[in-house]
């Protein structure tokens, strides 16, 4: 076994499933609710169990995130820049190895403006990790001015084939609204698929019919930010959708758990 599975084994458990929290918008978005005190919002994210966080490197620094894998987030961009889909590089794989870090990951736009030059970044530190041992989380969104529809199953598995042959050992990109069409997208890349958590829902029910379908369709997990961190509870929610991927639970099961009603 060597350094890349490794430790992907402390970021999936034994059933190749994960609950990731990203938690790295406080560079996009600033100290939103939620993220106002990273360390209580982790402790308690610890104790529903999630299997990592992805976090930025000077919160690394600053937090603990006990037993969970540590992602450490290599690029960014803020809600004030002229092009927020432009995604720059802001650390590097050694510093991620001596924070650490389990992953690396980068965030790359498709169909943005930038493409080209985020797609370079993302050939690059895929190689510099693998060059280390450190597995690389590629989020891979589609979204710019030639994306008519980001959930369309077409282009969120040309993304997500996309991020598997330039590297990455982990894609993270959009759900397609639909079991049937995301199960196309699982089969067709070859390395793990997991749903990004997006904007805020409405409900609670929402986001655990979303997570239960990917789930149904082969998807490797989900990677849920804002629909976690700003939830009421959000120990409670983190349960529920562990609840959902690691324990096949019901979308009924699961929406009890934080109070919901059958």
């Amino acid at each position: 076994m060597n350094g890349v599975e490794k430790r992907l084994g402390r970021i999936f458990r034994e059933d190749h499933k994960t609950i990731i929290v990203p938690m790295d918008h406080g560079v996009t978005l600033g100290p939103v609710e939620g993220l106002r005190n990273m360390q209580q919002t982790v402790t308690g994210l610890l104790r529903a169990n999630v299997d990592a966080f992805v976090i930025h490197k000077g919160i690394a620094r600053a937090v603990n995130t006990g037993n969970a894998g540590l992602i450490v987030h290599v690029s960014a961009s803020t809600k004030y820049s002229p092009d927020p889909n432009r995604k720059v590089r802001v650390g590097s794989v050694l510093e991620a190895l001596r924070l650490g870090a389990d992953a690396v990951s980068i965030h790359v736009n498709i169909g943005a403006p930038t493409e080209a030059e985020m797609l370079v970044k993302l050939g690059g530190i895929a190689d510099e990790c693998h060059e280390y041992g450190l597995p690389l989380l590629a989020m891979m969104y589609p979204r710019g001015s030639t994306i008519q529809n980001e959930h369309d199953k077409t282009v969120v598995a040309h993304v997500a084939r996309l991020g598997a042959e330039l590297g990455a050992d982990i894609v993270k990109t959009n759900y397609t609204g639909a079991p049937e069409s995301f199960r196309e997208v699982v089969q067709s890349c070859p390395v793990p698929v997991i749903i990004a958590g997006g904007p805020k829902t409405e409900t609670d029910r929402d986001i655990l019919q979303m997570v239960h379908d990917a789930n149904k369709a082969g998807c490797a997990g989900a990677s849920i930010g804002r629909n976690v961190f700003q939830h009421k509870d959000p120990e409670k929610m983190a349960r529920a959708l562990c609840m959902i991927v690691h324990e096949n639970a019901t979308v009924d099961e699961a929406f009890s758990l934080i109070g919901g009603k059958r």
